[in-house]
């Protein structure tokens, strides 16, 4: 049985998504809300809830397959202050990095890792971060490459995410999951030009992985929403017309168009600030998507980033806050997992993982046959 260990661990997604043929030999997390539902899902046998700066490589035993970090993105993001790597935050990279430093020395370095963060990591400081990335794995004995998955190849929300899958110079990678070249399907121009950024000793040491196309998805967004959600109610008409009078002209015709269309359409919503296109002055704006997914789930700092819902039947048009349950599904997570019961910390539990059948994607192409091939002399010999 594969082996891992699982930093930055939160609600046990990457758990989640690696299955039951993996082994955790530690989870650590400093969040006590986050602790306390992992291991309600998990047991608290192998969870360190700490400072990732505190865990030392005693609390780790033996060797692991694979070391997986979803290391905070808030100092990354487009959206965040901009301090990188240098941030309180997403600074957090550094000790998980001691730790695998250490690990090294040791001679028990991970196998495999993999580093989950926000597409805003290629760009950071100019591309600096990820270039500091990159060369702190290449010095650490690591080759590596990157993926842009988006989850909504697999579950009906948008969310791209940038996955950096490195390997150790003791493990050869099979020559069929790896390519010449970069796979458009999982390669953005963003990652294409923060690779010709890196230095030559770094290119020398990257792989462009091979990774298949997953198959087609079966469920929209509107397959996933309760009609007697638990944890949020039924908007009132007043607060669902506020929504509508906050809509530009454009996201009100959408709303006009699927009100005539009859049936039944399931729509979401976040505000947003824009310049009002009379005075060019800020307003706020309740914008609208009717294409079956749902927006990227955000952690909810504040009310403009939760998600709304607004259900349109002809006449009869509802909205409300997007419930903890849907949310879960939304990041692929089954019905039995347990959940907070309060509303921020399940939205931001889910806001703040990675996208369950992701992960598991990764694992069975990518994770488990480098495992495996290396496991096998013979091929490796061939």
């Amino acid at each position: 049985m594969a082996t891992f260990l699982e930093f930055f661990a939160g609600g046990g997604m990457a758990r989640a998504g690696l299955g039951p043929n993996w082994s955790c030999l530690l989870s650590n997390d400093f969040d006590p809300l986050k602790a306390a539902i992992y291991a309600a899902n998990w047991g608290d046998r192998e969870l360190l809830e700490c400072d990732v700066a505190k865990v030392g490589t005693s609390d780790v035993s033996g060797q692991a397959d694979l070391a997986w970090a979803s290391f905070p993105c808030q100092d990354l993001s487009l959206a965040g202050a901009g301090a990188g790597l240098d941030g309180e935050r997403s600074g957090a990279f550094w000790p998980f990095w001691d730790i695998m430093k250490c690990l090294g020395r040791e001679q028990r370095a991970p196998r495999l890792i993999v580093l989950e963060n926000v597409l805003g990591a290629l760009t950071s400081h100019d591309g600096k971060d990820f270039i500091a990335i990159a060369k702190a794995m290449v010095k650490g004995g690591y080759r590596l490459g990157a993926l842009v998955i988006n989850a909504v190849d697999f579950v009906p929300q948008s969310r791209p995410r940038l996955f950096i899958m490195g390997i150790h110079a003791s493990m050869i990678p099979d020559a069929s999951l790896t390519r010449s070249d970069p796979d458009p399907r999982w390669t953005t121009s963003a990652l294409t030009d923060a690779y010709e950024k890196l230095p030559s000793a770094v290119r020398r040491a990257w792989i462009w992985w091979q990774l298949p196309e997953p198959k087609d998805r079966t469920t929209v967004f509107a397959d996933l929403v309760e009609d007697d959600p638990v944890g949020v109610a039924w908007h009132s008409p007043e607060e669902t017309q506020r929504l509508l009078d906050m809509m530009s002209p454009l996201n009100r015709a959408k709303v006009e168009s699927a009100s005539k269309a009859g049936g039944r359409t399931v729509g979401t919503i976040y505000r947003r600030t824009r310049m009002d296109e009379t005075n060019g002055q800020k307003v706020q704006r309740a914008e609208i998507r009717f294409d079956d997914v749902a927006g990227c789930l955000r952690t909810p700092a504040g009310g403009s980033s939760r998600q709304v819902i607004m259900v349109v039947e002809g006449k009869r048009i509802r909205s409300r806050l997007l419930s903890p349950r849907e949310a879960a599904r939304l990041m692929g997570l089954p019905d039995s997992y347990l959940l907070p019961k309060n509303y921020n910390a399940a939205y931001h539990l889910a806001g703040d993982g990675v996208a369950v059948p992701v992960v598991r994607h990764l694992a069975q192409h990518l994770l488990e046959p480098l495992l495996e091939y290396n496991a096998n002399p013979d091929a490796k010999a061939a």
